[in-house]
């Protein structure tokens, strides 16, 4: 559709590449072209729009074949308007110059115009054809009557039509029918199925044994080599044996001499031990006893000279005590009792005390 903007009485219209614009005025050809733009008055403007481009056309029809079943054909025709003129003139592309819409429906014309065509063609194809031969062969002969057809039909050129290509997608047969001729096929490719899955389990079977054969052959030689392992582990174990007990006996040997050694070394060594024990007891013996008799002789001098110092001080205190008077001697008795008596730091006197104080001194006074 064409763009087309209004401004002051006037309409400016902008075609696309694709779409050829028409512009008559007064009965006069002014504007023809694709992709035009222009100004114009919309009271004296007679505007068509041809489209230019490639376009296509999907049809579905039902047909007959000769053994009178029903099929439905799919197929796509496409197209172009190679003359845009001739199209204009036979066909109306007008357009409103206001909005830019097309007053009538051409492309709907050219729809209905090669549909037909295109079924008339398939129709007399697969009215003398038929069901098993359409299904196998039928897309490509309708796709060629139909294009031959359509290449053929004098009303195209003259309403300037050109037809690009014509594809056929599909010929079905009725659901019914389909599945009644899917059925013998189906079997057989059941039975192919069935014959190939027996054909695999006789393989897999086949496998299966070889492999149990494998296996048990296998473990044949592995019971072998485990014989011939355990013989040779005997083998080496006695050996081992042999060569541990060889080896505890040298150790042996060699620890009963080591100990035999060490036994005599320390014998010998108790012996010097003892031997100088016994010196060093003898002499700390001696030296003990030397001690001693010079301890005894000393605390017998020391003993003889207290002794002698003793009777000496007692003799001159007896001398002395003797020479004496008695007053003297008393004095001296007092001071060595009061020297002997012990400390006394407090005295307390108690009432009944002070009174019998009192008492012996007032009795005594009166005596």
């Amino acid at each position: 559709m064409a763009d087309i903007t209004r401004r002051l009485g006037w309409r400016h219209l902008r075609g696309a590449p694709t779409a050829h614009i028409r512009h008559h005025r007064g009965g006069s050809l002014v504007h023809d072209g694709p992709g035009l733009s222009f100004w114009y008055r919309a009271l004296t403007a007679a505007l068509s729009e041809v489209p230019v481009d490639d376009r296509e056309l999907a049809m579905t029809f039902h047909a007959r074949t000769s053994d009178f079943q029903d099929v439905a054909v799919q197929a796509t025709v496409t197209y172009r308007i190679s003359d845009p003129g001739v199209a204009a003139a036979r066909l109306d592309f007008s357009i409103d110059p206001d909005t830019g819409v097309w007053r009538g429906a051409p492309l709907e014309q050219l729809s209905t115009l090669l549909t037909e065509t295109a079924q008339q063609h398939a129709l007399d194809v697969l009215a003398r054809t038929p069901l098993s031969a359409a299904l196998v062969d039928g897309v490509s002969a309708v796709r060629e009557r139909v294009a031959a057809g359509l290449a053929e039909e004098p009303r195209l050129p003259a309403t300037g039509i050109e037809v690009v290509a014509v594809r056929v997608m599909a010929l079905r047969p009725e659901p019914e029918v389909e599945r009644a001729l899917r059925t013998p096929a189906r079997e057989q490719i059941q039975q192919e199925a069935d014959r190939a899955t027996y054909e695999r389990r006789a393989v897999a079977v086949e496998r299966e044994r070889a492999i149990a054969e494998n296996e048990l052959a296998s473990q044949i030689e592995l019971a072998r080599r485990e014989e011939q392992l355990v013989e040779q582990r005997g083998t080496n174990a006695r050996r081992e044996a042999e060569e541990h007990a060889a080896a505890d006996a040298v150790r042996t040997q060699a620890e009963a001499a080591r100990t035999v050694r060490l036994a005599e070394a320390e014998a010998a060594r108790a012996v010097r031990l003892a031997d100088a024990e016994a010196t060093r007891s003898v002499r700390l013996a001696e030296a003990e006893a030397q001690r001693t008799v010079a301890l005894g002789e000393a605390e017998a001098r020391a003993a003889r000279k207290v002794g002698e110092a003793r009777a000496q001080a007692q003799k001159a205190w007896l001398r002395v005590h003797a020479e004496a008077d008695v007053a003297t001697l008393h004095a001296l008795t007092g001071t060595r009792l009061a020297e002997n008596l012990p400390r006394i730091e407090s005295v307390t006197v108690s009432p009944d005390v002070l009174t019998g104080l009192l008492a012996r001194l007032g009795s005594g006074e009166r005596a």
